[in-house]
């Protein structure tokens, strides 16, 4: 079951920074954790999930930390949060086995829910990114994106 808590939030912000930093360096944890002000204890495992679900790359190193696996324009903001759901999942039993909640309740939120995804799924790290730097929360200076 989709769980949008604060560790999805995190993750979210997390992927973002890293959009707008991450050049021509990769982003430090620690960065994210001064910038953004996060819970530090759960950065480390999220961003982990983030790399193990191919959002971000992780580099090793001295000047190692994250980068984007993918371009902006093909992260989605449905795809952080399904990322976040799967390191989620099973921790957290249904527990209800009622008549009313296998026949309405569930499949209503079934419904729901992929409504909600197909919401995220159009909504890129792009659009977030370009959001940010209007309104000056990014580098002042624009990092050269190259695609090959």
């Amino acid at each position: 079951m989709l769980n949008l808590s604060r560790k999805t939030l995190l993750a979210i912000e997390a992927v973002l920074d890293v959009a707008l930093y991450s050049r021509p360096d990769p982003v430090q944890s620690k960065e994210i954790f001064r910038r953004q002000r996060v819970p530090h204890r759960h950065l480390e495992q999220v961003m982990q999930q983030l790399v193990r679900q191919d959002i971000l790359h992780g580099v090793r190193g001295p000047r190692g930390g994250y980068v984007l696996a993918r371009e902006r324009r093909r992260i989605s903001i449905g795809d952080i949060v399904r990322a976040i759901d799967a390191m989620d999942s099973g921790k957290e039993e249904d527990g209800s086995t009622s008549p009313l909640h296998e026949q309405i309740v569930a499949p209503f939120w079934d419904v729901q829910e992929a409504s909600l995804l197909d919401a995220l799924d159009a909504v890129t790290i792009e659009a977030l990114w370009h959001d940010a730097r209007r309104k000056g929360l990014a580098r002042t200076s624009e990092p050269r994106d190259f695609t090959i």
